[in-house]
């Protein structure tokens, strides 16, 4: 019988990697105890899920995805936590009349993990094995094993000790290890920020999550001083000033993964308040096809990306996936014959064959001037990171004038505030009109958790819809609940709701003679455009979100009737 193929000849063969790519990756792995395939995924040469399935070829195992699977409570339950950790295994599944337990690993020719699971389980339980990427075990046996526990434990520790003097018996690792499971709780929550905020008398920790704040516990206050002490180390701060603001940034590996914490800290009445923000680069990377948007806003947004220049705005409150958006559309660019450069601030996700360059003070370089340095790199696509100024809106359109593709976000509340809002800052209607490719405005809605959504009644007032005519029928909808799958919020994940609008000849006519939103939205209309309610209305109606949480996000008094037109046949 043959030997398997090496990996990195697997992946070659797939057409996945070169030769020089698989070079790097085995000099990068010299001294390192790592599979060559965990050091691939680090360098960005090739993604989870392409490694998952190579192996999953050269093994003959079947492989599965754990960002979509979940494991069965007994199944965890039999295998130890420590045993898990080490050996990096996740339980998936277990058999109680076939006495069988279904195992997924990386590495499926690791003879000691799987003797000492054997050993575990007794000779009863046949093991069976399911491959998974490395990084996805790691983020997968967080979630499921989780440190609550612990961090309990340690919080408990130091509330006894505070106050007792330093030459007492103190752990001086107690409070590493606490800020340590801190962050790697909320990034394993899916947080997209962690807060910490001091009280009169106690420490509030909250986490956002899917948009939303909820407090997950709190601690005397007497452990902050240590705390806040202990992160402000981590990020690079000043320990010893607290009456101001500062910034910082946290770099860790947690559940095999890189993710970045931008801290920053503001004087309070009560000491000082520290927000991190959690940057997942896994989670920020969302490919184009996986937007949810429908067939007309698909082609809407391919005619404006076809445009071979032009400027294309996204635009949003904060905290509306403006820049994931924008990496998505970029992703969908990316190619080893196209240029694309970058100005952020700051650069929160990493991407592979793109120059990226953080501007802010510390590089003492602004979006304007940064704007006028790239166009010396021979770019044929520029992504700046916020139109903020005159002066940086007009180096975007000359950008644009001079043959590049240039993708900005701004702070507009719809497509159609948008260019009132360039005109505030003084850019004339002449210089856009012709220039502009398209705009893009969107909202993340929460999206309900698919294992306890039920049905809203026929009586209740959600079941008819704004937009739909009064004698029409009862239009689907559903409701969030709460179960334990979703922390019992009723919600799990966000998606986007979004409005596409590409420029033509005649609306670039309306934008030279400074059209009123009225005019340029009926122009739309007649181009087949949607409101960001009425998308958000589909995603009702498809199941994916609540009437609540959508009018959470937008306004669904100005539902055009229209809408009657466009939902009533899906009721």
């Amino acid at each position: 019988m043959n030997a398997p193929l090496p990996i990195g000849q697997i992946l070659i063969a797939a057409g996945l990697i070169g030769e020089d790519q698989l070079r790097i990756a085995l000099h990068e792995q010299r001294g390192r105890a790592r599979p060559l395939g965990r050091v691939l995924v680090e360098l960005g040469f090739v993604s989870e899920a392409a490694l998952r399935e190579a192996l999953a070829a050269r093994s003959g195992l079947p492989c599965v995805d754990l960002a979509s699977a979940l494991a069965d409570p007994d199944a965890i339950a039999r295998v130890p936590q420590a045993l898990a950790r080490r050996h990096r295994l996740l339980p998936l599944q277990y058999d109680a009349a076939r006495h069988r337990l279904i195992v997924a690993m990386a590495d499926a020719h690791d003879i000691v993990a799987l003797d000492r699971l054997r050993a575990e389980l007794g000779p009863d339980v046949h093991v069976e094995l399911r491959l998974a990427g490395d990084n996805e075990l790691g983020r997968a046996i967080e979630q499921h094993y989780g440190q609550a526990s612990s961090i309990e434990d340690m919080v408990r520790e130091l509330e006894r000790r505070a106050g007792q003097p330093i030459a007492g018996a103190r752990d001086p690792q107690l409070v590493v290890r606490l800020v340590d499971a801190l962050l790697a709780e909320a990034a394993a929550r899916g947080a997209s920020d962690l807060h910490l905020e001091p009280e009169a008398g106690f420490l509030r920790v909250r986490h956002r999550i899917d948009g939303t704040l909820r407090q997950v516990r709190a601690m005397h206050k007497s452990c902050w001083a240590e705390l806040a002490v202990r992160i402000k180390v981590l990020a690079g701060m000043d320990i010893a000033e607290s009456r101001s603001p500062q910034d910082g940034r946290i770099g860790l590996a947690l559940g095999g993964r890189p993710i970045d914490f931008r801290v920053a800290t503001q004087p309070t009445l009560h000491g000082e308040n520290i927000v991190l923000r959690i940057l997942d680069r896994d989670k920020g990377i969302v490919p184009l096809d996986a937007l949810g948007l429908d067939p007309a806003q698909r082609a809407a947004l391919d005619r404006i990306l076809a445009r071979p220049e032009g400027l294309i705005l996204v635009v949003g409150p904060t905290g509306s996936g403006k820049t994931t958006t924008l990496y998505s559309m970029l992703g969908h660019l990316n190619t080893e014959a196209v240029n694309i450069m970058t100005l952020e601030d700051p650069v929160e996700y990493p991407l592979a064959l793109i120059r990226q360059t953080q501007v802010g003070d510390a590089s003492r370089l602004d979006f304007a001037d940064g704007v006028r340095a790239l166009l010396r790199q021979d770019p044929d696509v520029i992504l700046i990171g916020e139109i903020r100024d005159a002066d940086t809106a007009t180096m975007a359109l000359r950008a644009a004038l001079t043959g590049h593709q240039v993708f900005a976000t701004l702070h507009a509340n719809s497509i159609f505030g948008a260019l009132p809002r360039l005109h505030e800052i003084g850019i004339g209607a002449e210089l856009l009109a012709g220039n502009l490719c398209g705009i893009l405005a969107q909202r993340l809605v929460r999206r309900l958790c698919p294992t306890c959504r039920e049905p809203v009644p026929d009586d209740a007032p959600e079941r008819h819809l704004p937009g739909l005519a009064a004698d029409a029928p009862p239009a689907p909808s559903w409701r969030a609940r709460g179960c334990p799958e979703c922390d019992f919020r009723g919600y799990r994940g966000r998606l986007a709701i979004m409005e596409i609008l590409p420029f033509d000849a005649e609306l670039d006519e309306l934008v030279a003679r400074r059209a009123s939103p009225g005019e340029l939205r009926a122009a739309a209309r007649t181009r087949g455009h949607r409101s960001l309610a009425e998308d958000g209305l589909r995603r009702v109606l498809d199941g994916n979100t609540s009437l609540a949480e959508l009018a959470r996000v937008v306004d669904l008094s100005a539902l055009a009737a229209t809408a009657k037109t466009a939902h009533g046949g899906e009721a």
